[in-house]
């Protein structure tokens, strides 16, 4: 007779497949990283195959882990949505939301506030990270500038722009009937060689077709969307502001547009999906709240 693995055994090895490490599964569990590390002997001992093997000092799944994880993973989320439909506690659903980091540093974050008073309370893993992203951590939603991942279900939900935006107190000393923005401090943003090509403001000036001068060479310079944004809130100078960043400031006044022309992203924003977690409530819950945030910033009026 085949002996069945215990709960405890499966439920030791998803925490530590899923947080990469022994010691977080302890920590999540609330029991040791000894307790963690039997468990799992005992439920390799029991399945008759090797889950993890050891790589400097670190935990990586057997391709028997992997086949085993996400099935598991699924399983463990329809225990969870039973209970919730009973009304226990003992499981929440679980959600890692992937996006860019300008995106989690303030923008997300301010929101998801509102994510959990309109659907309930869920233990949300917010990651900021630059693409590419390895779904093989189990990321359950990624939000991307352009269609990284077309392996998976993704879907184009957003078109931006980038604004010229600034603090009120520096648009004033534009000179009415000058060149736009022309003696202003310009804020530079440079996502860097790996990252996707940022509007500058040589473009915008050429689009424009005004002269840029030599402002275009100097200021400065942010590696990240949100740096720039609170630089130039700051009063510092004049960024080139994604709307859907920038929506917020400018309508409550912190920032203002101090020339009306804008430049098109030249790529979407895009969600992608894994099959695996696309079937889960709390997935598409939070899909259709995120696409509805995303869609009401770059689509505000302030901007138009």
């Amino acid at each position: 007779m085949v002996t069945s693995p215990s709960l405890k055994g499966l439920q030791a090895f998803e925490a530590a497949a899923r947080a990469g490490s022994f010691a977080a599964a302890a920590e999540e569990l609330s029991v040791s990283a000894a307790a963690v590390s039997q468990l799992i002997r005992t439920l390799e001992e029991q399945m008759g195959r090797k889950l993890f093997q050891r790589v400097n000092r670190r935990v990586v799944l057997t391709e028997a882990g992997a086949e085993m994880l996400p099935r598991l993973t699924v399983a463990f989320q329809e225990i969870g949505s039973v209970s919730r439909e009973l009304g226990g506690d003992a499981f929440r659903p679980r959600l890692v939301v992937s996006v860019p980091p300008s995106m989690a540093m303030g923008w997300l974050s301010q929101r998801l506030a509102g994510f959990v008073a309109s659907h309930g309370a869920a233990d949300i893993s917010l990651r900021g990270e630059d693409d590419p992203v390895p779904f093989r951590e189990l990321i359950d939603i990624r939000l991307s500038y352009g269609p990284h991942y077309r392996e998976h279900p993704t879907e184009d939900i957003a078109r931006d722009a980038v604004y010229p935006v600034c603090a009120p107190k520096l648009a004033g000393l534009i000179k009415a009937g000058g060149e736009p923005l022309a003696g202003l401090p310009l804020i530079h943003t440079d996502w860097g060689p790996t990252g996707a090509s940022f509007p500058s403001w040589r473009n915008w000036f050429e689009a424009t077709g005004a002269q840029p001068g030599r402002a275009v060479r100097r200021g400065l310079s942010a590696n990240s969307s949100r740096a720039a944004l609170d630089l130039a809130i700051s009063g510092l100078g004049v960024a080139l502001a994604q709307g859907i960043y920038c929506a917020e400031a400018v309508e409550d006044g912190r920032l203002v547009r101090p020339a009306a022309s804008a430049i098109a992203l030249r790529q979407p924003y895009c969600l992608a999906i894994p099959e695996r977690s696309a079937r889960r409530d709390v997935v598409a819950a939070f899909r259709d709240w995120l696409i509805d945030e995303c869609q009401r910033a770059v689509g505000s009026r302030a901007l138009r």
